[in-house]
């Protein structure tokens, strides 16, 4: 295969990756639901290989699972998966702060940090915060960690904080659009970002422990919105993956 071959192939993958993940965490496809390759191609558009990739790559990620028969079954998860997964995210972020902390980051690098936290500071300053304005604290607030998880200078802790990110519910803004309906978003709001104060004051003052203990918190932040997201099932149409949550019941 030829090396314009090969991005290709992976290109598409990438695509047919995207688009059955999005499929799954909008609830288009169901718990329990079986999806071939065959139905995957028709889905997506594209051809078998790629999909074969993107299906095994969904299956890594822990929304799919193999099929002794053939093909592949979306995963319903409990509320004790997610919390793992977010916890391991915590573990893994506090030790890329601790290394920022401790390995020394010069005030040129810190200071696209300080001004998303600017930028994140007006956002959650409003009051009322409109579903508007949780949305782009969605991508301020990812932008923000992705920041925070370079100044580790450590490619192999960025590659796990990677990866257990893209576990369901994991990331660091997994919850905040079902959270934005709930009375206590506001409250949520402000320690979220009292957190990212502390962190970069802690990596600038070279505290690691501060900073590991900080983000370990922060990330019990997410657990809490599970929770509170559970409870309040009265405005899934803001998460329609909560559907992927398996009910204490079964």
């Amino acid at each position: 295969m030829s090396e314009r071959d090969t991005e290709r192939s992976v290109s598409q993958t990438v695509r047919a990756q995207l688009a059955l993940r999005d499929m799954i965490l909008s609830g288009r496809l169901r718990p329990g639901e079986r999806i071939s390759e065959l139905q995957a191609v028709d889905i997506t558009g594209v051809s078998r290989t790629p999909v074969r990739l993107a299906l095994v790559r969904l299956e890594d990620e822990g929304l799919l699972q193999a099929i002794p028969s053939g093909g592949f079954m979306v995963k319903a998860f409990t509320e004790r998966d997610i919390l793992d997964s977010i916890e391991l995210r915590g573990t893994l972020e506090g030790l890329a702060a601790r290394f920022a902390a401790e390995r020394g980051v010069s005030a040129r690098s810190l200071e696209p940090l300080k001004e998303c936290l600017a930028d994140l500071d007006q956002l959650v300053r409003q009051d009322p915060i409109s579903v508007e304005a949780f949305s782009a604290y969605v991508t301020m607030n990812a932008r923000f960690h992705a920041m925070l998880n370079e100044l580790s200078a450590s490619a192999p802790l960025i590659r796990e904080i990677d990866r257990v990110s893209a576990l369901p519910f994991a990331s660091p803004s997994a919850f905040v659009m079902a959270q934005s309906a709930l009375p206590e978003a506001h409250q949520i709001l402000l320690l979220g970002q009292d957190h990212h104060r502390i962190v970069v004051d802690a990596i600038e003052n070279r505290e690691g422990a501060r900073a590991e203990a900080v983000m370990r918190e922060h990330s019990r932040l997410a657990a809490r919105n599970l929770r509170l997201a559970v409870r309040n099932r009265t405005h899934l149409e803001l998460m329609p993956a909560l559907a992927l949550l398996k009910s204490s019941a079964e």
